[in-house]
């Protein structure tokens, strides 16, 4: 089985949903002015993150949310309207469109990995993989999947929600492609609960730099508790 080591064309597919109904799980916690501008700081620094890659030739977002699609588009992003569709639907629509404009891979990449790091993003999308590969980067619990590279694009379907991590490499062992989890520190801890919340809130006070969208956003949430 021959491994890809050249160049390849790669594009960042980021689904995003309408910002008012997004992380409902922290609703106990966070008022919904707060929880839409936390879910706008991460996106930026998602965003922020995929410019700054040098490995990608191009990001779409994928959005039915016309706040969402101005900060992509002010990032330099490529917008596909949504229709409010699930996760793994919006993913499609970023696929289809990044496959049109000569996409030989992409990587599915979330909006609320506040530690994102261009990076690992640069070596998810130069990973060598052979010609027919799925690698999966899974959340901190190992169960769900926080980045997906597909290589060609469409080589199995995307199918996000619990359990992906799993589902995924099944799906990609079923169509008879190689596949590997990948195991990324600025990808590991998305934020769905307020235990996740705490855990981003720890992390980044542990660390220096970057995300400062969703620093600011949450240094301001602190206060506000206090």
């Amino acid at each position: 089985m021959s491994i890809v080591l050249a160049p390849m064309r790669t594009f960042a597919i980021l689904p995003i949903k309408n910002l008012d109904h997004a992380k409902q799980r922290l609703a106990a916690g966070v008022g919904p002015l707060p929880r839409r501008a936390l879910v706008e700081a991460m996106f930026a620094d998602t965003l922020v993150a995929l410019r700054r890659s040098t490995a990608l030739s191009g990001v779409v977002v994928v959005s039915s949310d016309s706040r969402a699609q101005r900060i992509a588009e002010g990032y330099g992003a490529t917008v596909v309207q949504d229709s409010e569709s699930g996760h793994s639907e919006a993913a499609m629509l970023g696929v289809e469109l990044a496959t049109e404009r000569g996409a030989e891979r992409v990587l599915l990449v979330p909006a609320d990995c506040p530690l994102i790091d261009a990076g690992e993003l640069d070596r998810l999308a130069t990973w060598p993989t052979p010609e027919r590969g799925v690698l999966v980067v899974p959340d901190r619990h190992g169960l769900g999947t926080n980045a997906l590279l597909l290589q060609p694009p469409d080589v199995i379907a995307p199918a996000f929600g619990d359990g992906s991590h799993a589902r995924h490499l099944s799906s990609a062992r079923a169509a008879g492609v190689a596949a590997e989890t990948v195991k990324l520190g600025s990808l590991s801890l998305d934020i769905d609960t307020p235990e996740d919340l705490a855990a981003a809130e720890q992390a980044l006070a542990d660390s220096r730099g970057g995300a400062a969208h969703t620093r600011g956003m949450l240094m301001q949430l602190m206060r506000s508790r206090a």
